[in-house]
């Protein structure tokens, strides 16, 4: 993967300026020293591409990197708070990925609040989905944004800004010392 892939992400919706969208889903490539994606979780990136192509009420989820006990501290917490210093409602969550062997987190967040009860989830997705969903209603959403203590005090005590200048990588991906 090269630049253009941040090229094409950015240049998707920035070529979309009339465009508005509910949700936004940023399903990017790891943020690795050397690699092209880490520019599309900076702030600049939130605050100038994103958020203008949301819709009032509109969402942006971006996957945020490893958020297990000994991981969460090399790209989650400082995702987290940057999204928070774009969006009034910022909701982390994470689920255990075994082919990553290793916790994995994303990050929700939106101008508007973001909280519904499990019975209203369920309802919701029962109005606007066909068939049965095997993973997904609202216990089990519940239940993904019910971090641990360790992680959840670090995402509260995070002040890192994610900036081209100042970005973090995910250690052990992307340069091969070989």
């Amino acid at each position: 993967m090269g630049e253009w892939a941040f090229d094409w992400a950015r240049a998707e919706l920035e070529n979309r300026k009339e465009e508005k969208f509910d949700v936004i889903v940023g399903d990017l490539a790891d943020p690795i020293e050397g690699g092209p994606c880490y520019k599309l979780y900076t702030k600049s990136f939130y605050e100038s591409t994103v958020k203008p192509r949301l819709t009032q009420g509109g969402i942006f989820v971006t996957q945020a990197g490893p958020a297990g006990i000994f991981s969460h501290t090399e790209v989650y917490t400082c995702i987290y708070n940057t999204l928070r210093q774009v969006f009034k409602y910022v909701v982390p969550y994470a689920a255990h990925i075994p082919s990553y062997a290793d916790t994995w987190g994303w990050v929700m967040a939106s101008d508007s609040p973001l909280e519904l009860s499990c019975e209203e989830m369920d309802l919701r997705i029962k109005q606007r989905v066909e068939g049965e969903n095997k993973y997904l209603d609202g216990t089990t959403f519940s239940s993904v944004t019910t971090l641990n203590k360790v992680v959840r005090n670090a995402l509260y005590d995070e002040t890192h800004v994610y900036t081209e200048g100042t970005a973090r990588f995910i250690y052990g991906h992307g340069k091969n010392d070989l």
